[in-house]
């Protein structure tokens, strides 16, 4: 028999490349587990060629590790076969550990075919060398190479499939396994070589016409950890790409949750909007038509809120709204829905087993809400008027039997408040009157049917003219001059107070230009603004837009806000006054008095002017206490250096009080009533004429 050696540094190498081979099959393992869609078959297909390279490397490294007296070839057909069913025993290796599941059955069968893959590999590549005569195996130590290959592939299909999905330490795990691994490939081989015997005298065929060379053991080295390094740096940069992905997309989704969180629900309170609330009664109307049934809507709106919210302030006012939402969370059933929609105001959607159920849901929230709450140290009180709609029978669609709810709660808020209402076909009329004005409402910038009336001011010791405040008229088509207070509050609900203010305030400049093109220069024009719109962040930049649109400018305009709006939020209100009023533009605090203020506060906003409320002017001949409530606001005004006017003048006696005690300008109907702007400055110029005549 012909000794043959090994070269120690190729088996070293070999058994280097048996476990680069296994490591890599055990990444490409968790990749494949990964991934989805067509990227499932491209790494099976990517990952079968490069493991099979691999293995078969490793194989026919350890060949050319092996030396005898003769000189070895091996031929070019049977090499490439062995090259092919290792890459095809490596596929389906692949294939098996991708499986939901790896019952022993199956485990079994698979590492059998694995492999008998892997040992056809084996001895097909031995087969290439084409030995005459042929080789000789010995049966115990052929049966011991069979054994392994299948004892191997066994436990590298186990281990594979236990070490697929990413954990902690999956790849300190994938290393050691790899090691074992490799060692049970090389010793098949091993085992394999050394069961095969040459006799004396034999000859290589494939040294004939066969791959030689001394530098074929590097070339496939050089080759095989190119192609084993490539797979291994591409899967390890795509898993990282995947796990970026993964964290990115994880990250979008919470930004959508919350997004959707603030986009369908109330920032308060935490309770949803009227957005969702629509919905969920869009999904109730649809449930009653296919299925039967009803549900009630209850329109939930607080008593005594607003006197809360005037004393304490509106950081009281939110905690209170925070608990009553609480409460009345805190007893909700099944699918019931409890929104805010503005304000103090709620709506609950309770699915009904029979319409008689209502009138008790409805009481328990009455007396949820008249037990006191404590906010702040403070012991709050405050009652719920409820309107309620059922459906079917109330309303065809969300938008009616919202509104016809909203009538219903007036009707119980008119019936003395802290109690409910259902709603009936009475009080249709009102409801569906609301609506058209609603759509009306929406109209009327557009149709031009909103008018300003101005009602001037005058010095109140030289008696003479200095100004004017804009007041808004809307002439409807049907219904004829309409005063604000039968239109404001549904523009203020419905936010188009914003469109209507911004009308107001380049209407009252484009008109105060044709004054002072008149001679009126030193006049100001007083205009309103509403809450909403003081706190619409557009406001500065509009009132920037309207004195320059018209050439105006800044101490001409006055801007009136209320005390309560401008203490509601007394930090934001400075920021917004203190821009207006480095503009230039005048700063009135309209119905001084009447609300909740910090005196603290009040002397750091950069007000101008003071205007005392007509309640307190329409008592000053028969009411003391309203006489020393105005002097005391006069003396306040005078000694923060602001203007005092006062409205709703309109008695000598009245007039002569307030000049006495030292009001600036005066106005009200003994002066003057609101006009259109072509008959107030024809009698304002009718009055001076008098004037100048009685002088004369």
């Amino acid at each position: 028999m012909l000794i043959g050696s090994y070269s120690p540094s190729l088996v070293v190498i070999s058994l280097c490349v048996a476990m680069l081979a296994s490591y890599t099959a055990l990444d490409l393992v968790g990749r494949i587990a990964t991934a989805q869609g067509r990227a499932v078959y491209l790494w099976m297909a990517g990952g079968a060629l490069a493991m099979g390279v691999g293995v078969w490397s490793m194989h026919f490294i350890g060949m050319l590790a092996f030396k005898l007296p003769i000189q070895l070839g091996f031929g070019l057909g049977l090499t490439a076969a062995s090259l092919l069913i290792a890459i095809l025993s490596c596929g389906f290796a692949l294939w098996v550990v991708s499986q939901p599941s790896l019952p022993w059955p199956q485990l079994g069968i698979g590492a059998l075919i694995m492999g008998a893959g892997i040992s056809t590999m084996h001895y097909t590549g031995m087969a290439a060398l084409d030995m005459q005569p042929g080789i000789v195996y010995d049966p115990g130590l052929f049966a011991a190479s069979l054994a392994i290959a299948g004892g191997a592939s066994a436990a590298a299909l186990w281990i594979a499939f236990r070490l697929r999905h990413p954990t902690p330490y999956v790849r300190i795990a994938r290393g050691g396994a790899a090691v074992l691994m490799g060692i049970a490939i090389v010793g098949m081989h091993y085992t394999g070589m050394a069961a095969a015997s040459f006799p004396e005298g034999s000859v290589c065929g494939g040294a004939i016409d066969g791959l030689t060379g001394n530098g074929l053991d590097y070339l496939v080295l050089v080759t095989t950890l190119a192609v084993l390094s490539i797979t291994l740096l591409t899967s390890v940069l795509d898993a990282r790409m995947e796990a970026r992905t993964a964290e990115l997309a994880n990250s979008l989704t919470l930004a959508n949750r919350e997004l959707t969180q603030l986009a369908l629900h109330d920032n308060l309170t935490g309770l949803p909007n009227r957005m969702l609330l629509a919905d969920r009664i869009g999904q109730a109307i649809h449930q009653v038509d296919e299925r039967g049934g009803c549900f009630a809507l209850m329109f939930i709106d607080l008593d005594g809120f607003k006197p809360v919210n005037d004393a304490f302030g509106h950081h009281i006012g939110d905690q209170l709204l925070r608990a009553v939402a609480g409460r009345l969370r805190g007893h909700l059933h099944g699918q019931d829905t409890l929104a805010r929609i503005g304000g103090d105001e709620f709506v609950l959607l309770v699915g009904l087993e029979e319409a008689g159920d209502a009138p008790g849901i409805a009481a328990r929230q009455v007396d949820l809400i008249a037990q006191s709450f404590e906010v702040a140290g403070q012991q709050l009180q405050v009652s719920a008027s409820i309107g309620i709609v059922i459906y079917p029978g109330n309303g065809l669609n969300q938008q009616e039997l919202l509104m016809n709810a909203d009538a219903a709660m007036y009707h119980a808020k008119n019936a003395g408040k802290n109690g409910y209402r259902f709603f009936d076909g009475s009080m249709n009329t009102n409801a569906r009157k609301q609506l058209q004005l609603l759509q009306d409402l929406r109209l009327a910038v557009l149709r031009k049917e909103l008018r300003l009336f101005y009602q001037p001011k005058f010095d109140a010791i030289g008696g003479h003219p200095v100004g004017a405040e804009a007041l808004l008229r809307w002439e409807h088509p049907q219904l004829g001059l309409l005063m604000p207070d039968q239109f404001i509050d549904l523009a203020e609900k419905t936010g188009l107070i914003i469109d209507i203010g911004e009308w107001v305030l380049d209407e009252a400049c484009r008109q105060m230009r044709q004054w002072v093109l008149l001679g009126y220069a030193s006049w100001r024009m007083a205009v309103n603004l509403s809450a909403l719109q003081f706190c619409h962040a557009g406001l500065v930049q509009s009132v920037a837009d309207a004195l320059e649109r018209h050439e105006l400018s800044a101490n001409s305009l006055t801007l009136e806000i209320t005390e309560s709006t401008a203490m509601s939020d007394a930090d934001a209100s400075m920021t917004v006054l203190q821009r207006l009023a480095d503009m230039g533009v005048d700063l009135s605090i309209d119905d001084f008095g009447t609300g909740y203020s910090s005196l603290m506060y009040l002397k750091r906003l950069p007000a101008n002017e003071l205007k005392i409320d007509r309640g307190f002017v329409r008592e000053l001949e028969q009411d003391s206490d309203d006489a020393a409530i105005v002097s005391a606001i006069i003396a306040l005004g005078q000694a923060l250096g602001l203007r005092i006017v006062a409205e709703g003048v309109e008695t000598s006696n009245q007039r002569q009080f307030l000049t006495e005690l030292g009001c600036n300008s005066l106005q009200g109907y003994l002066l003057g009533h609101p006009l259109p702007a072509d008959r107030f400055i024809s009698d304002i110029q009718a009055a001076q004429y008098n004037q100048d005549l009685t002088s004369a």
